[in-house]
């Protein structure tokens, strides 16, 4: 089946009476019911002034609401998801660089910054279903109809943490968002039969594209009980009867760590596999994985400016590589060596990509788009790897200073430019502390002014103040130097091991 060309085409696959979306004690909403609140939430965006292309910020917490805001979103202008956990200056930010007109937010939601030209609304339901309305100031909005989006219109915003002080914006277009959920399903083997139990937040482009939009893509269902909870994972898994789920490592770790305690759940789940994205899987998470659940355990690559899944390991009878993250799934890709060249079978080099699923470009950023998009086309990653005869991708290192935190990325010149507000501070440098579950933790290194007394919760404290829980310090370390590299230029990439922290 070729791939849906926009949003609203993607959600005509299911059929009408067929279960789409499912909540935590709210009745089920078939295909006909997502398709009419998507479009009267649309609707009501239209009626706020969007339309193609306009910005729309979401701020909420997983669930049928956010699912159906977010498609409707992208159906009437540009979704922008925001992680809720923000601090009131980090959405404020994100407002301003993302150029948001609108932020749908809940009515109790307290840190959604007043800013001049930006329209917050509030998602309201009138029951426990998909009976969804956007109001402001208390009054329902008027809807206005509009003409259907086009495969070209920017569907999607995301904000990807670089190595530089502030994110880049990656636009995904509703072709990208189609062509990236065809290529999942299809890797994956999804029918309508399936159903996806969705533990990964919606505002990140794992649980957007593979464990919503590619589900629905293939009819399936997908049940959406609210934020991850491990205290609460097994009762969902017997509530809902999933047939599979994604998630990050470390939400599988967690899992893994209440299962001993749900035998009889376990004895009656019915999986037919479990996937992984967006981090490194360590192999006995991968082992406990398939014992504890019977079924295969999926790996696969990622990344935002790719729309989420470049590679993955084939579904049994397949063969699966140990180590391996798998073939590429729709897209093309090939190691490049330094000068762009591509590499042959067992060398490594910069793991690069191209395909219908890959994003233009950076927006307004042309220094990060000529440093990542070659002459030929490649989009390059930033992670080192190597492919062997058979096409397996093994990622061997990392190009980029980004810290991956359990999968979500921390730009390390964002915490530092906080440490540095400290009259004690002279100087300070962030950086990936490896961590047992986590993969990478975030760390800091810190020069004090002369003679002055600093202690490490006092650092952390104001990085709590400015910033989002997951990119606070957990290691703080105080040094008379930092190490720097050869040309004299601070090298975050093993200043771990160099501190004596590796």
């Amino acid at each position: 089946m070729s791939p849906a060309a926009t949003v609203p085409e993607l959600l005509a696959a299911g059929a009408p009476d067929a279960v789409a979306i499912q909540g935590a004690g709210a009745p089920d909403a078939t295909y006909a019911d997502l398709r009419a609140a998507v479009e009267a939430l649309a609707g009501q965006l239209r009626g706020a002034g969007i339309s193609a292309n306009d910005r729309v910020a979401l701020v909420l917490s997983n669930g049928p609401a956010m699912a159906a805001a977010f498609l409707a979103a992208a159906a009437a202008g540009t979704a922008a998801p925001l992680n809720p956990r923000y601090r009131e200056e980090e959405l404020a930010l994100s407002f301003e660089e993302l150029g948001v007109r609108v932020v749908v937010a809940a009515s109790d939601a307290e840190e959604i910054p007043a800013i001049p030209g930006v329209r917050r609304l509030d998602l309201q339901s009138d029951s426990d279903g998909l009976a969804l309305t956007l109001s402001e100031n208390g009054e329902p909005l008027a809807a206005t109809p509009g003409p259907p989006p086009s495969p070209d219109d920017v569907a999607l915003v995301l904000q990807t943490s670089g190595t530089t002080s502030r994110p880049k914006t990656v636009p995904l277009t509703h072709a990208n968002l189609g062509v990236s959920a065809a290529n999942i399903a299809e890797s994956l083997a999804l029918t309508a039969a399936d159903r996806c139990l969705m533990v990964m937040p919606l505002f990140h482009i794992h649980g957007l594209i593979a464990g919503l939009l590619a589900p629905l893509s293939a009819g399936g269902a997908v049940a959406c009980p609210g934020d991850f909870n491990a205290f609460r994972f097994f009762e969902w898994l017997d509530a809902f009867e999933p047939t599979w789920y994604t998630a990050v490592p470390t939400m599988h770790q967690l899992v893994l760590s209440r299962a001993s305690r749900h035998s009889e759940t376990l004895a009656r789940a019915n999986l037919r596999f479990v996937r992984s994205s967006s981090a490194p899987l360590p192999p006995v998470v991968l082992e406990r994985i398939e014992e504890t659940f019977g079924a295969p355990m999926i790996e696969a690559y990622g990344m935002t400016e790719a729309t989420h899944q470049m590679t993955a390991q084939p579904l049994p009878p397949g063969l699966r590589k140990p180590g391996s993250v798998g073939r590429p799934t729709g897209i093309e890709l090939a190691v490049l060596d330094p000068a762009g060249d591509p590499l042959p079978p067992h060398e490594r080099g910069e793991v690069s990509i191209r395909g219908a699923s890959v994003t233009a470009a950076y927006e307004a950023n042309p220094e990060a788009n000529a440093d990542a998009f070659t002459d030929a086309g490649w989009f390059r990653t930033g992670d080192e790897g190597e492919l062997d005869e058979d096409g397996y991708l093994f990622l061997t290192g990392r190009l980029k200073e980004l810290i991956n935190r359990g999968g979500e990325k921390v730009a390390p010149r964002e915490v530092e430019e906080v440490i540095l507000r400290h009259p004690a501070v002279r100087q300070a440098v962030c950086f990936a502390l490896p961590h047992a579950t986590l993969g990478e933790d975030v760390a800091a290194a810190v020069i004090r002014n002369d003679g002055a007394d600093l202690a490490e919760s006092a650092v952390r404290d104001l990085c709590s103040e400015h910033l989002a829980p997951f990119k606070v310090p957990r290691t703080v370390v105080f040094v008379d130097e930092i190490p720097v590299g050869p040309t004299g230029k601070l090298q975050r990439i093993g200043l771990a091991e160099r501190l004596g922290l590796g």
